[in-house]
């Protein structure tokens, strides 16, 4: 059972009195749990890419060769003061996963928990994933993770002579672990020349806070600047040489 489906089965006994009918119960469900950041009953959940994990028993170099080969990455689960268990996963729905920005992943199968993924190791290539960290959250539990920052928009300052060049690629976030942005975007349509946004310019969604310094350049639109033209000046020697030739003759 999930963190969210024991906290929910916790607090509804409480709600089916007579005082309160079950569906203002639900309602009042739904609300308490919107003020941990967590959403409706089951929107948690949905927000999870499903992995199916396996437990692994094999260790070293070798058995995550063998493994990798079989379509699976090595990972290791952990966290919550439990301990770790290590796994293999489907490379191509983690992959996946990764590709479209997923954190959060429900585990099932070998284990059954939600994890954030903390980790990962890739081939020297980048194209490979070789190894994985997970770490337990539950659905309410705020958490600190590295966002990618996304750029929106057109800036009016290129069309007047700016270049633009975005400085801070992620942004680290707290936010509750069901909620935890694929992305974050910065609106650069009125970011004209010699201008710059910041942190603070970031259009974070509810309930997540930058930890990332607010004054922090994210983008600016410096001016162009033209590198001066190089200036070759023909060598002196061999024309000295030439004339030094000539008075010769005319002596002779």
């Amino acid at each position: 059972m999930s963190t969210r489906a024991r906290f929910a089965a916790g607090v509804l006994p409480y709600l089916r009195g007579e005082c309160l009918p079950r569906v203002t119960g639900a309602v009042f469900l739904d609300n308490l749990l919107d003020s941990y950041g967590v959403g409706k009953v089951g929107e948690a959940m949905t927000k999870a890419e499903v992995l199916n994990a396996e437990i692994r028993d094999t260790r070293g170099t070798r058995a995550a060769r063998r493994m990798r080969a079989a379509g699976k990455v090595p990972a290791v689960l952990y966290g919550h003061g439990q301990e770790a268990v290590s796994l293999a996963l489907p490379a191509d729905r983690l992959a996946a996963a990764v590709r479209h920005g997923h954190r959060l992943l429900q585990l099932q199968g070998g284990v059954n928990e939600q994890c954030l993924i903390k980790q990962l190791q890739w081939d020297v290539w980048g194209k490979e994933l070789l190894h994985v960290d997970l770490t337990r959250v539950y659905a309410d539990e705020r958490v600190k993770v590295e966002v990618p920052i996304e750029l929106h928009g057109e800036a009016p300052g290129i069309k007047s002579g700016g270049v633009l060049t975005q400085v801070l690629a992620t942004v680290e976030v707290e936010c509750p672990a069901a909620a935890v942005p694929d992305k974050i975007q910065i609106n650069i349509n009125h970011l004209e020349v010699n201008q710059a946004l910041t942190v603070a310019d970031l259009d974070l969604p509810e309930n997540v806070k930058a930890l990332t310094p607010a004054d922090e350049i994210v983008v600016h639109c410096p001016e162009a600047v033209e590198a001066p033209e190089e200036t070759t000046e023909g060598p002196a020697e061999p024309e000295l040489i030439q004339r030094q030739s000539g008075e010769a003759g005319e002596e002779g």
